[in-house]
């Protein structure tokens, strides 16, 4: 028996495996670094607003203090910059010394930083935020490695029938993390309100903002820690994944014990098949690299493809988190900030988020989970990235009807459509495929890569859009930032990003219902370069 497909004898038993209840602790296990990554975007941007207050409010300005643009960037920005780091280092690493070796790593970063951003400590404004700014780049770090480690491992882990379903249902657990940051806050909040109460701004300036506002930032920051915590001994007890084993390792008969033991599958049969030497594959031993031509020639169309199209995803996913603050003002749910006190401001601005996020980012998540082995990866994507682009279209083409009095409502839903359709679409299928079609060894690392072509999305679409969204008319636009092009022409802007998408996911094949080793070739005897 040939070697190169003596190893696939042990993976035939995970590939038809039942759905077991150890499937459903992996994904809660593994989309614990999900959970939190949702948790801390939602949160910093309700945080950051007190932290304007507390930290930024000048004497006898009229409106309350608000974070400096620089800093509002540096604060938000370097999350990503962390996450994209971390993307790049724990992919590559992941396959180099296995999943299960970094995989608690991440999770033990996670714990910290979320703990110690909530203790950002300095002499002044600047120190607190520095340190602030520190510990959210290691958050960003370890949050990274989670995203080619736990899409990984749970495509690893799964049979082929439902290995979809279950890596969407990981990705999914951000909708959760959304739901408790969100939960967390307005709790948190309407406990300090009620314990500490404060006029509004512009009754009296001083003592809008108490001085125990200062806590309630530090402890929905440091809140994210408690569920990743709760897992982490579960992490470091999973056990590494058989396909890294007996494709990368190349020790199947480990292999094959570790799938016994959590899968209960009797694979005794095919432990011995795979026992034996490998013969008549010399090629096996030196298979190819990701720089190598054999690569590019295998896989280089499919990493340009699954790369673009989450970077364009993320461009125009993120960027739609801009215009929340001018939908909810415009259709009243958040009143004017000098009308409020801090700890007002905090809990309007979290309810009217968690409300968004309640009707449309997270029912799409799990429309994904639902159908995407039914309709397939493919179908899917290219129908979110085609719906996006229609309503993002549907709100530019009559931006000043839909702004008008007594038309926010449609705003309202047209925006939710949007974001239910990023989820019901490439959110989710950007993060999936990745983890099905390249080669064990380097599945990690194009995940990673993938990943990171996405972090590189939401930057621009983040702090790109923040600027390139601002009004034309100098007097209209926020502090601190120069003249853009505007909203109506952003939409115009983010539709195309995402008919580009719609248009590269062509670069990208169709996982459903295929082995691992069926997508990326393992399976083939010559699947090494000479």
């Amino acid at each position: 028996m040939a070697g190169g497909q003596s190893n696939m004898h042990v993976l035939s038993a995970l590939d038809g495996a039942k759905t077991q209840w150890y499937h459903f602790t992996a994904i809660i296990v593994a989309g614990m670094g999900f959970f939190t990554d949702a948790y801390d975007l939602f949160c910093i941007s309700l945080v950051t607003k007190l932290i304007g207050r507390v930290y930024y409010t000048v004497d006898a300005s009229p409106n309350p203090g608000t974070l400096p643009p620089d800093v509002s960037a540096a604060v938000n920005g370097v999350a990503f910059v962390g996450t994209l780091s971390g993307q790049l280092f724990f992919g590559w690493l992941g396959d180099r010394v296995g999943r299960k070796s970094v995989y608690g790593v991440t999770l033990l970063l996670m714990i910290i930083c979320s703990v110690a951003s909530g203790l950002s400590f300095g002499h002044s404004p600047a120190g607190v935020m520095a340190t602030l700014c520190f510990f959210r780049f290691w958050l960003g770090f370890g949050i990274g490695g989670d995203y080619p480690l736990s899409a990984t491992i749970m495509s690893e882990y799964a049979n082929k029938r439902t290995r979809g379903a279950f890596i969407a249902a990981v990705f999914a657990m951000q909708g959760f993390g959304i739901l408790a940051g969100g939960a967390v806050a307005i709790g948190i909040t309407a406990i300090f309100r009620s314990r500490f109460p404060a006029p509004p701004y512009a009754v009296d300036p001083a003592a809008s903002t108490p001085a125990q506002a200062d806590l309630v930032w530090r402890i929905i920051l440091m809140f994210g820690a408690v569920p990743a915590a709760l897992t982490f001994y579960w992490r470091m007890k999973m056990p590494e994944t058989a396909r890294y084993t007996a494709l990368v390792a190349k020790n199947a008969e480990r292999a094959a014990a570790d799938m016994s033991k959590v899968l209960q599958v009797e694979i005794a049969k095919e432990q011995a098949e795979v026992a034996a030497p490998a013969a008549g594959c010399p090629k096996c031993s030196r298979p190819f690299g990701l720089f190598s031509w054999e690569f590019a020639r295998r896989h280089g169309a499919h990493l340009v493809g699954t790369a673009s199209t989450w970077l364009l995803l993320d461009i125009a996913y993120y960027s739609q988190n801009l215009f929340q603050k001018d939908i909810f003002s415009a259709i009243g749910w958040i009143p004017a900030a000098r009308t409020m006190s801090a700890l007002d401001e905090l809990f309007h601005i979290a309810r009217a988020q968690t409300l968004i996020a309640l009707c449309g980012t997270v029912p799409g998540y799990w429309f994904t989970v639902a159908f995407i082995d039914v309709l397939g990866r493919f179908k899917i994507q290219l129908a979110g990235f085609l719906m996006m682009a229609a309503f993002m279209l549907g709100l530019a083409i009559p931006y000043e009807h839909w702004t008008a009095p007594g038309n926010q409502t449609g705003f309202v839903v047209m925006y939710a459509f949007t974001f239910f359709f990023a989820n019901f679409g490439p959110n989710a299928t950007t993060f999936i495929v990745p983890a099905e079609i390249y080669p064990a060894r380097l599945r990690a690392t194009c995940h990673g890569i993938s990943a990171a072509a996405g972090k590189v999305g939401a930057i621009i679409g983040s702090f790109g859009f923040l600027y390139l969204a601002q009004s034309p008319d100098p007097t209209k636009t926020a502090h601190g930032y120069p003249p853009g092009i505007g909203v109506r022409k952003s939409l115009f802007v983010l539709a195309g990003c995402s008919l580009a998408g719609f248009m590269l996911t062509f670069l990208v094949p169709e996982p459903k219902g295929k082995s691992l080793e069926e997508m990326s070739r393992e399976n083939e005897t010559g699947a090494a370069e000479p």
